[in-house]
């Protein structure tokens, strides 16, 4: 394998990692902001109870 082929094979698996990274911070983006809503949702609920 020549340099060259080494260095767009490291290209491609840098890419590869840097999309799979984005995906998965937009997934845990997604789960927090679930449970944030949740969470507001709740404490909404309860102070509800208390009237």
């Amino acid at each position: 394998m020549t340099s060259d082929e080494r260095l767009d094979r490291l290209t491609e698996r840098h890419e590869a990692l840097t999309e799979s990274l984005e995906l998965l911070t937009r997934d845990v983006r997604e789960l927090l902001e679930i449970a944030q809503n949740r969470e507001r949702r709740l404490t909404r609920l309860k102070g509800d109870e208390g009237d």
